[in-house]
């Protein structure tokens, strides 16, 4: 039986099915600044962090608080249930995410329109490669690597000026983050991401853009 037209809204899908470039690299980076300089939609997977309230955040070994570089700090499945609705329909609601308190303060609307590429980038995009490579939304995944003294005070000149928290645990989680730096690159990378640079990780993602764009698949 047809169904009543005015009744029948369909869901228009994303025309050329959208594929994703995740870009991870130990916080501080430059993965934000760089996404930023391809031109393509961005979405921040930092966004999809658990709230301060949640019982099942990871804690500190020391027991002084949770441990926001645990990927278990972060939810892994909204985020790719996220990129999926993106690359299915071009559009996506977002958690807007206050690191100061540690909580969500609302939503925003993502529309990538109708590019057939985009950018996830966060700390923990590594933890999704798998996932998004068996769902067929993955186009590439890049690790920034750089100079752990850099990464330590380009995170802390920025931690402190968006005031993410009290300055004693800034510098006491950089120092750590730090001298774990070379195995957080190396976890990353056996997770699948590919270790690099600014400029290399520049060129991979205006190679994969014109590969959508000529509809070959990355």
């Amino acid at each position: 039986m047809r169904p009543n037209a005015s009744h029948w809204c369909p869901v228009t899908p994303h025309l050329t099915p959208a594929r994703v470039i995740l870009l991870t690299g130990p916080s501080g980076s430059g993965k934000s600044s760089l996404a930023a300089r391809t031109g393509l939609p961005v979405l921040n997977l930092d966004d999809f962090y658990k709230e301060a309230h949640d019982p099942t955040l990871p804690l500190l070994p020391d027991g002084s608080g949770a441990d926001w570089d645990s990927p278990l700090s972060w939810d892994a499945d909204a985020a790719v249930a996220a990129i999926a609705e993106l690359c299915r329909t071009a559009r996506t609601s977002v958690p807007l995410y206050d690191i100061a308190s540690s909580s969500r303060t609302g939503e925003s609307a993502l529309d990538i329109g109708r590019t057939p590429l985009f950018i996830a980038e966060g700390i923990f995009a590594a933890d999704i490669i798998g996932r998004c490579r068996e769902l067929g939304l993955l186009a590439d995944a890049l690790c920034l690597r750089g100079r752990p003294s850099t990464t330590f005070r380009r995170r802390l000149l920025r931690d402190l000026r968006e005031g993410r928290k009290p300055a004693p645990y800034l510098v006491r989680r950089g120092l750590r983050l730090m001298r774990a730096e070379r195995g957080i690159v190396a976890r990353q990378t056996a997770l699948g991401a590919y270790p690099c640079g600014r400029d290399t990780a520049m060129g991979r993602i205006a190679a994969a853009a014109a590969g959508r764009r000529e509809g070959v698949r990355v």
